[in-house]
């Protein structure tokens, strides 16, 4: 199936790299909170306002970015690049989202060695955090009427939100639903969709250390392009390949580097893999922010060129499609319980409880763009910081 380059009561049509351009270096600075909060922006953006795809188009590709390693949220990018602009906005979708999260990397890393230490980002991710699950919760709001289209679904569903709180693998459990919609006889007309991101908290900062041992570029886009290659998995899980990478095996970070290599990619807008431009500029400045930056996020735009094509082709198989559906329902459960830990994390006292659910009424009542309400958010974080 050909990507489509314009869809009816869309945008116009005839300008549609621009589009892709546009819109994907304006998420590239704004979408702060993770994952879960990234592919909630494109949902409200690319099906309710632009009307580039239908919900349940969004569902498959969103199924397929949770089913191949690397991460979601820019693979996300990559497909829709793909429908709405076909090859050229394969790569403009991937590259205008990550570009501008990396860049902000880059100054973060140049601050981290020149001064020993970053800015304070603490007060601004106060404020940013509860609007956040407001936006996450409104995308679940959407995708689940949609997903969940009988009893059998919604069981799995739950069941998979279960499995998801006791701490079961992720990929295990979109496969598990996956296998049990087929058995169950679910209808392939379904919606799918998926992701599994979890947002932590902010690492404290120190001063950085030398790494013990000199890092040549060839080995650094070695270790990241295997680490994009393979990687299912939140955060954490980024940390555990890295650790073992450059902290045991190479010797090239303290584990106090490597801690703040990781809370930098999650307190930036945009991708949290931006962790490996940090790392990159670390151990060799900025030729060595460029080459981890690719090594790390190239396997994606490989995996989703080859699976682009046959996203839709699965959807018109019986079994096929029944799979893709059970995914779909397990991907929200594991979504929903993202953002039950974020929640505990963000809403921490009055303002940010009030500040959650006018974000959430804001949204349902009058559909603003979710990037105005993320800066109000941020702030008043920085408000109440100065009061203080």
């Amino acid at each position: 199936m050909a990507p489509e380059a314009g869809r009816p009561g869309g945008e116009d049509s005839g300008r549609p790299l621009r589009d892709v351009t546009l819109f994907f270096l304006r998420l590239g600075l704004t979408a702060f909170g993770g994952p879960a909060a990234h592919i909630a922006m494109m949902e409200e953006e690319v099906v309710r306002r632009r009307a580039w795809l239908t919900r349940e188009e969004f569902l498959d590709l969103l199924g397929a970015a949770n089913l191949i390693p690397g991460p979601s949220s820019t693979e996300m990018a990559i497909f829709i690049g793909y429908r709405r602009a076909g090859w050229a906005g394969l790569i403009l979708g991937g590259t205008c989202f990550i570009l501008p999260a990396a860049l902000i990397v880059v100054g973060c890393a140049w601050a981290y060695v020149r001064f020993g230490a970053l800015p304070q980002v603490a007060s601004v991710l106060y404020g940013v955090k509860p609007v956040v699950i407001a936006v996450i919760l409104q995308a679940l709001f959407g995708l689940g009427r949609t997903a969940v289209k009988n009893w059998t679904l919604g069981v799995i569903a739950l069941g998979a939100a279960a499995a998801s709180f006791a701490g079961v693998n992720p990929l295990a459990i979109l496969a598990a639903a996956g296998v049990l919609a087929i058995i169950a006889g679910t209808s392939p007309s379904g919606a799918l969709g998926g992701f599994g991101a979890a947002f932590s908290g902010i690492g404290t900062v120190a001063a950085p250390v030398a790494a013990v041992a000199p890092a040549s570029l060839l080995g650094l886009f070695a270790v990241f392009l295997k680490v994009g290659a393979v990687l299912f998995g939140s955060g954490y899980v980024l940390l555990a390949f890295l650790r073992a990478d450059l902290v045991d095996h190479r010797h090239w970070l303290t584990e106090s580097q490597l801690l703040d290599a990781v809370a930098v990619g999650q307190v930036t807008p945009g991708p949290v893999f931006t962790t490996a431009t940090f790392i990159g500029y670390l151990l060799r400045g900025g030729t060595g922010a460029l080459v981890a930056t690719v090594g790390i996020f190239l396997p994606s735009f490989i995996l989703v060129a080859l699976s682009g094509p046959l996203v839709p082709r699965l959807r018109r198989s019986r079994a096929a499609g029944a799979f893709l559906d059970g995914v779909n329902v397990a991907s929200l459960a594991l979504m929903a319980t993202v953002t039950w830990y974020l929640g505990r994390s963000a809403l921490t006292d009055v303002v940010t409880v009030l500040l959650a659910c006018a974000s959430a009424f804001l949204l349902l009542k009058f559909r603003p763009n979710s990037a105005w309400l993320v800066l109000a958010g941020a702030l008043v974080g920085v408000g109440r910081w100065w009061m203080r």
